[in-house]
């Protein structure tokens, strides 16, 4: 099928959440450098607030868990498609489920264009031995890659971001509207690799407190981190935890008001990225090399954990292996370079 035939192109990525909100600004893209396409998004449901803002963009639910489970579960999703008058699939995914539904739109003569991962330059990248340690494509090129193949190229650079979003009254009535600079801090991630230590984070929300010019707004999910999130906004009175608190489309309105946002390497600093909001990254055991920096971000971002103490870094693209000795790379990051980075960054605003 010629590209002039492809009028409505179904776009897989199920999860996780980072690799689903870099997806964002690539759609975004497309849509308005090739207006005639109506995209449909697979993804699961709670990822549905992500795409509100792009035109020709509608959500399909993967329910993953339930009726679309298993090889049956995913011939009736496919069944479903295809009642859309789906013309080609761009697979962002290429993971076990998606391989499936290649294979069932193949059979039916829908092209079916799946991402290059790099698993090769990836594991080079992440080696103990042997490592080459150079950069890798992003993740956006990657996927702009798929959409080039399909007969789409993308100007990604180009692309303006999305829009600040209006504040929710819910929103509102946990962060009261103020003069201060809104600070939103996500402390967490998936794993203890990519996650810096409490007690140096503690150091930065307090100093950051003391200044009586910022509202530190605490993102992430989860029973143990909102415990985490509520120590510290008793302990800290320009400090808010917002964990439990609203729904995720109310979650995202509040981060495109933010004035900055410092995350681990995880989804929070990606969500910012999505509305052009100044993010700091902080990098563990995984590294901006494996081509998973927020969008649009400058370098300067990305604040490394030390390699020449550590020369083994990146150990893990997730961040789910770490070699012995490795377990406390993040403290080589110092809270005053962290510090920094933010007063700098709020100075240019």
């Amino acid at each position: 099928m010629g590209k002039n035939n492809i009028k409505h192109l179904l776009v897989i990525r199920l999860s996780a959440m980072g690799d689903v909100a870099m997806t964002v600004p690539v759609l975004k893209a497309l849509t308005e450098q090739h207006p005639h396409l109506q995209i449909t998004v697979l993804t699961r449901a709670f990822y549905r607030p992500m795409f509100t803002d792009l035109k020709n963009v509608r959500v399909y639910q993967a329910d993953v868990n339930g009726k679309h489970k298993g090889i049956l579960g995913l011939w009736r999703l496919f069944t479903e498609l295809k009642t859309l008058g789906i013309d080609a699939v761009a697979d962002l995914h290429n993971v076990l489920r998606s391989s499936v539904l290649k294979r069932f739109f193949t059979l039916n003569n829908i092209p079916f264009i799946q991402i290059d991962k790099g698993r090769k330059e990836k594991r080079a990248l992440t080696a103990t031995k042997k490592k080459v340690f150079k950069p890798l494509k992003t993740t956006f090129q990657r996927y702009e890659d798929v959409f080039s193949q399909l007969g789409f190229p993308i100007q990604l650079e180009t692309t303006e971001v999305l829009a600040k979003r209006e504040l929710p009254q819910k929103v509102q009535q946990v962060i009261a509207p103020d003069n201060l600079k809104w600070i939103g801090i996500a402390p967490f991630a998936a794993y203890e690799g990519k996650m810096y230590p409490y007690g140096i984070m503690e150091e930065i929300i307090k100093a950051l407190n003391n200044t009586n010019k910022y509202k530190i707004i605490l993102f992430g999910g989860g029973d143990n981190q909102k415990k985490q999130a509520e120590q510290w906004s008793a302990l800290y009175e320009n400090c808010i935890n917002t964990i439990g608190r609203m729904s995720f489309e109310e979650e995202l309105a509040l981060i495109s008001n933010l004035d900055l946002m410092l995350s681990m390497d995880s989804g929070n600093g990606h969500l910012a990225a999505m509305f052009n909001i100044p993010t700091i990254t902080l990098w563990g055991i995984t590294h901006p090399y494996a081509g998973f920096s927020p969008f649009n971000q400058a370098s300067d971002n990305n604040l490394l954990s030390d390699r020449n103490k550590f020369p083994f870094i990146p150990t893990s693209i997730y961040g789910n292996k770490a070699p012995k000795g490795y377990e406390n790379v993040m403290s080589t990051i110092l809270p005053e370079t962290v510090i920094s980075r933010i007063t700098s960054l709020l100075q240019m605003k």
